[in-house]
């Protein structure tokens, strides 16, 4: 069976550990010629290594000479179903946000960047509590005018414009109810410089032009506002899961979330979800592993541990019979 890019992907949403327990997919424990420890698993097509470094990222590695690239994804373990309640779509806006840069990349003049978007962020906290319209409206415009003077010393699209520049193609990410996940198809012999960048970026979070990719957010928003697949799926969800947040949250926001955001409560999820024993590097294409594993360990092996308290969802009574849902002038059904 030939191996593919897409078929090692699915490992990213695959439970690993379950396959130790399958008798035609016993995992058994290696290592490689530097004493980097990895599991296997028995008749794998793709030949795959999973490792885990000291500071609990998991990295899978799979071998395939067909071309000179290398499929990268970086999956996060959260996603919409993490958001609070008083903020959803905060982890798909917070994924636009991973794509705006650092303290080093993306900016003329950090020190200066770095005062003005606290003073947005402290705004917008005033905006969010503010009920008087009058005082809300007034609060935005001058939200409107930092955001003005803090664009003046960014670079847009530098992260782009870098990974593009390394010969990268398909760069994207897409977020969903349990995981976010960052894409990029990468030259082989662009590895080290990839790596270097990616660890820039998932080390600290800048809130970079937060105003106007709110503009962008929104209008996915709108868009979904006039999508009947969406609207009849959001329905159907609605009435299988009344208390989870399957049913309850979407991944977009609400359109008032959306309008009120918090910087404070993105920054407070980054800090929380984005360490490495809740994420992993997935990379697929023509590598060597034990050099591969050394460059990752020597750039994201450096980022630090830290307990990850996952949320605890509800558990839905069972179906008792037919249930309906209506949006506009038609009719969602949903069957025990």
């Amino acid at each position: 069976m030939k191996k593919s890019y897409y078929f090692i992907a699915l490992f990213i949403g695959l439970s690993f550990t379950s396959c130790k327990k399958t008798a035609n997919y016993a995992a058994t424990s290696q290592t490689d010629t530097n004493g980097y420890t990895y599991e296997t698993v028995e008749n794998d097509p793709t030949g795959l290594r999973l490792y885990t470094l000291e500071n609990g990222l998991k990295v899978y590695l799979s071998q395939n000479q067909d071309e000179p690239t290398i499929q990268t994804y970086i999956p996060v373990r959260a996603g919409s179903n993490y958001d609070p309640k008083e903020s959803t779509g905060l982890a798909h806006y917070l994924e636009h946000m991973v794509f705006k840069g650092t303290d080093d990349i993306a900016t003329t003049d950090w020190e200066g960047e770095e005062k003005l978007i606290a003073e947005i962020s402290d705004l917008y906290e005033q905006h969010k509590a503010e009920s008087d319209p009058a005082k809300k409206e007034a609060l935005y415009r001058e939200i409107d005018k930092t955001s003005h003077e803090a664009s003046k010393l960014a670079i847009a699209n530098e992260y782009d414009k870098m990974v593009s520049l390394l010969g990268a193609s398909g760069t994207n990410a897409y977020t969903w109810f349990e995981q976010t996940v960052y894409t990029n198809k990468i030259p082989a012999n662009g590895l080290d410089k990839w790596l270097h960048l990616e660890n820039e970026r998932f080390s600290k979070l800048v809130l970079r032009l937060f105003h106007t990719e709110l503009e962008a957010v929104y209008e996915e928003f709108n868009r979904g506002q006039d999508n009947d697949f969406r609207k009849s799926y959001a329905a159907m969800l609605d009435g299988l899961f009344p208390t989870h947040p399957y049913g309850q949250q979407s991944t977009i926001g609400t359109s008032e979330h959306l309008k009120n955001p918090s910087m404070v409560h993105i920054n407070d999820y980054f800090n929380k979800y984005y360490v490495p024993n809740n994420m992993a590097i997935v990379l697929v294409g023509d590598l060597e592993f034990d050099a591969t594993i050394q460059k990752i360990d020597a750039t994201f092996g450096q980022m630090k541990y830290q307990e990850v308290e996952h949320p605890i969802l509800p558990v839905e009574t069972p179906m008792s019979g037919e249930i309906v849902k209506k949006y506009l002038d038609r009719v969602v059904k949903v069957f025990l």
